[in-house]
């Protein structure tokens, strides 16, 4: 029997129970994991809550998508990965087909990465949601390029920093936002360019100085809602704003098209767009791994609770008062 947390109606974290459940044998294109790690991310508290791009089809549900462990089985046609390998997951498949909050898990092969040598459990479930994200919405979708400026909100968060140390490796600029000047100097430490603290200072203002009133190639937004429209005042010609998560919870307009304001594209991206393609997700493996070789990306894990603490770690999950990944242990 294999521990799994599991939740039978949608809610706040209480409703996360633990259950004992056969995990069975992978089928054709799966492996099954021991799991020793898992990586927390917003999208399982939007999945256990109803707000997720995706809706919950059946309970009892389960969830998870990042996690950190050694290959224990592989099913027919799997070839690249036998047992005993360290792997981590990287979120390439539905919460309602898969999990890994649990101490086996059967996912798909395409959603496995070698785990770097030298690279423990913990960290290693804290590597491929964040710097997928930031490198495939930047470098991929956008085409980050040396002496580009990147302007990032969220800053603090796993994705903020990787997004901080993907631009840096790339040879851009990153310019963190962040609301108080709290994290102001543990942002310039995780490499920021520059901290502009949004609830004392002109953001608008600031970057433009930053970058000779040429404005930021790229932001890259987690927030979204109304404050899209100031963030749209600083791209620069023919610059990018990539919105990437909604923490604001409010409806997002588009920025007012007026005649001789700089040429400005606004979209979306999805962590799906890198993690469902695989040439895209080959390269992203690739540039991730060179990154964690060379020491230029040192994933940032701010706790780790134990499995049994599930509903603990969720609620300090939602408090937004963690700077780098919350990360789950679990105990064979």
């Amino acid at each position: 029997m294999t521990r799994t947390v599991r939740f039978h109606e949608l809610g706040g974290p209480e409703v996360l129970r633990l259950e004992d459940l056969e995990v069975g044998d992978p089928g054709p294109g799966e492996v099954r994991i021991r799991v020793d790690a898992i990586g927390l991310n917003r999208a399982e508290v939007l999945f256990r809550t109803g707000h997720y791009i995706e809706e919950v089809k059946r309970f009892p549900a389960r969830l998870g998508t990042e996690a950190a462990g050694v290959i224990e089985a592989v099913g027919a046609g799997v070839t690249g990965f036998r047992p005993g390998q360290p792997v981590g997951t990287v979120p390439a498949f539905s919460q309602n087909d898969y999990g890994v909050y649990a101490e086996r898990a059967i996912v798909p092969a395409s959603a496995v990465m070698r785990r770097p040598e030298g690279l423990g459990a913990v960290e290693g479930a804290a590597v491929w949601m964040p710097y997928v994200t930031a490198y495939g919405a930047l470098v991929e979708v956008g085409g980050m390029r040396p002496g580009d400026t990147v302007v990032l909100n969220a800053a603090s968060s796993s994705v903020g920093l990787a997004a901080i140390q993907v631009a840096d490796r790339v040879g851009a600029t990153p310019i963190a936002l962040t609301r108080t000047a709290a994290k102001k100097e543990a942002l310039l430490k995780a490499g920021a360019a520059d901290v502009i603290v949004t609830e004392s200072e002109d953001v608008v203002e600031r970057v433009l100085a930053a970058t000779g009133d040429r404005g930021a190639e790229f932001v890259f937004d987690a927030v979204a809602g109304p404050g899209v429209m100031d963030l749209a005042k600083v791209v620069a010609d023919e610059g990018t704003l990539l919105v990437y998560g909604a923490l604001s919870g409010e409806p997002t307009p588009y920025p007012g098209i007026e005649l001789g304001m700089p040429a400005l594209s606004m979209r979306t991206y999805t962590l799906h767009e890198t993690t469902r393609r695989p040439e895209r997700l080959r390269r992203a493996e690739a540039f991730v791994a060179s990154g964690l070789r060379s020491g230029a990306f040192r994933p940032v894990v701010d706790r780790t609770f134990d499995l049994e603490e599930i509903v603990e770690a969720h609620r300090y999950l939602e408090s937004n008062a963690q700077f780098g990944k919350i990360v789950v242990t679990v105990g064979h």
